[in-house]
């Protein structure tokens, strides 16, 4: 294992891409601490001190931008904006036709669509800054009297300044996509997700300290083992998989013979990654902050509607909360994958190339043999994805630790994930140059 370490750094091409990452991340983390203009950074810290044990109505959007959200830094969007863009412009492939025609037309589709995408990413960061810069100037961005704690966190309420941060922080969203390009062409892995994996793997060692302070040490020694023991659990889920074997029949072409050979599908036991978490907290955020916008006056009793939510769907502990998040996530579970795989399309597709699955007839009987793998393996899938997403929720019942305890939701998901992925590819580069990988 040292020995393939050191290759990774005796090789020059290799070592290169890799230090190009760290330095992107090193930006990218810098960027998470300069507040933008406008913003009392004294106060903001204050505020942060003061509720450190809390979880706002932004814990996911705070979580994805390494806490960047809350600081109102110029990067305070994070990659939630691109991460919502490339999940809208997904799911119009099954609306829009010609979106889906842009899909199947190969490199030059792609890049379209990868343009839609950015223009959709710069679209969302104006209406999402605008809405947090709102949320900051009334004082509830931290969900308590944030003006009577701490102070004003904006310095100026004038429009131009109003205007400056908006454009600030979209412009801050713009550069964190280019860095993701930039490490995704120059760099080692996928830049979007690594930079996600550096938002919220920045927050762990924050979180492990808080419960070591807050808790007693045997139960910092318990979260430790726990999330050992879910590391090693995601691991082995993210790696499961049902393969379907599929035999190719040979095809004389002229002089030539192709086909012939065996292979298979890969059906993965999580095949919707961590989208339906991410889906089913949005969903669940939406009445919260319903609910935020429409407070009584002073001296006046809430509506019935605001105190039913108040109590039953802002309360990451409450029971109904739970039950709500786990149907949503298997709901959304299923609901992607029908969309990201469709049975149909590798049906005929293999049937063009002369696949067949041994004992299953090309076409149709093929589609809908591949429907029956998957709709089955798919409820374990949304199960596990149901479970690992309600941790925290449980770690906030059994040990008072919030709602940012770091080892479950779609922290742990994507950080096991990303760095699954990353490590294939630094041992396939290795494998090209030494013929021996990172991994055994």
């Amino acid at each position: 294992m040292f020995k393939a370490v050191a290759r990774i750094f005796r090789t020059p091409d290799l070592r290169r891409k890799i230090g190009f990452t760290l330095g992107i991340v090193a930006l990218f983390r810098l960027g998470s601490f300069i507040p933008a203009p406008f913003v009392d950074f004294g106060n903001v810290q204050t505020c942060l001190a003061a509720n450190q044990g809390t979880s706002g109505l932004y814990e996911l959007v705070n979580l994805f931008s390494g806490g960047a959200l809350l600081q109102l830094s110029i990067f305070a969007l994070g990659i939630m904006p691109y991460i919502t863009a490339s999940i809208i412009v997904q799911l119009l492939r099954v609306v829009i036709p010609h979106f889906e025609t842009l899909y199947k037309e190969g490199q030059s589709g792609q890049s379209k669509l990868t343009q839609y995408t950015r223009y959709l990413t710069i679209a969302l960061g104006i209406l999402q800054s605008t809405t947090l810069i709102t949320v900051a100037r009334s004082g509830a961005l931290f969900g308590t009297s944030t003006v009577a704690e701490c102070g004003q966190l904006i310095t100026n309420d004038a429009w131009y300044a109003i205007l400056l941060m908006v454009i600030t922080m979209t412009a801050g969203t713009g550069v964190i996509m280019w860095f993701g390009e930039m490490i995704t062409e120059r760099g080692i892995g996928n830049g979007m997700s690594l930079l996600i994996f550096t938002s919220i793997a920045s927050r762990f060692p924050e979180s492990l300290w808080l419960i070591a302070q807050t808790k007693s040490f045997e139960i910092f020694l318990v979260v430790i083992a726990v999330g050992v023991g879910v590391v090693f659990l995601v691991v082995y889920v993210e790696l499961s998989q049902r393969r379907i074997p599929v035999q190719y029949a040979k095809r004389v072409v002229g002089r030539r013979t192709y086909g012939g050979n065996n292979t298979y599908i890969p059906i993965k036991v999580n095949m919707a990654g961590v989208v339906p978490v991410i889906f089913a907290s949005s969903l669940l955020y939406l009445p919260a902050l319903i609910a935020q916008f429409n407070q009584p006056a002073a001296g006046e009793a809430p509506a019935g509607w605001v105190t039913w939510i108040n109590n039953y769907l802002v309360r990451g502990d409450h029971p109904l909360y739970m039950l709500l998040y786990f149907l949503l996530i298997v709901g959304f579970t299923y609901f992607y994958v029908a969309i990201t795989f469709n049975p149909e399309e590798v049906a005929d597709n293999m049937k063009k190339f002369g696949g067949f699955i041994p004992g299953i007839r090309a076409g149709r009987p093929t589609a809908e043999y591949l429907d029956y793998v998957l709709t089955r393996i798919t409820l374990p899938g949304s199960i596990y994805l149901g479970l690992i997403a309600l941790l925290p929720l449980i770690a906030l019942v059994a040990v008072g630790a919030n709602q940012n305890f770091p080892f479950g939701g779609a922290s742990i998901l994507i950080i096991v994930g990303v760095g699954l992925e990353t490590v294939k590819q630094i041992d396939s580069q290795l494998q090209q140059r030494h013929y021996e990988g990172l991994l055994r």
